[in-house]
């Protein structure tokens, strides 16, 4: 009785073209703060805190489609008016909502585009 071979992983270069990914969002990260360095300001524990108090001041809600989401890696702290760099804007708690993801990356872009 024959063994059968062994057959070669289908995810054998799943390592590298991760990396590769990685490599290019990285890359698209640093042109992206080249060109508007306040993007920079979305990392800071400054702008975590804020964030969290205005999840906590809307009571988790989304302030579009009115769902509440426990998940708070589901909410996005969006700025009511954009900031375009402005640091009174961008800092600011009264220009800042809670919307979820959804609403966020979907209806609020989309708003944003039609008005530039």
């Amino acid at each position: 009785m024959s063994r059968l071979g062994r057959m070669p992983s289908r995810f054998a270069g799943a390592d590298q073209a991760g990396q590769r990914l990685s490599r290019a969002f990285q890359h698209r990260d640093q042109q992206r703060e080249a060109i508007a360095p306040w993007r920079r300001w979305y990392k800071t524990a400054r702008w975590q805190r804020l964030r969290e108090s205005v999840l906590i001041r809307d009571q988790f809600t989304c302030r579009k489609c009115g769902t509440i989401e426990t998940d708070t890696s589901m909410l996005v702290g969006d700025h009511i008016v954009p900031h375009r760099g402005d640091p009174e804007l961008f800092w600011s708690q009264a220009n800042v909502q809670c919307l979820c993801k959804t609403c966020h990356d979907r209806d609020k872009q989309a708003e944003e585009r039609n008005h530039v």
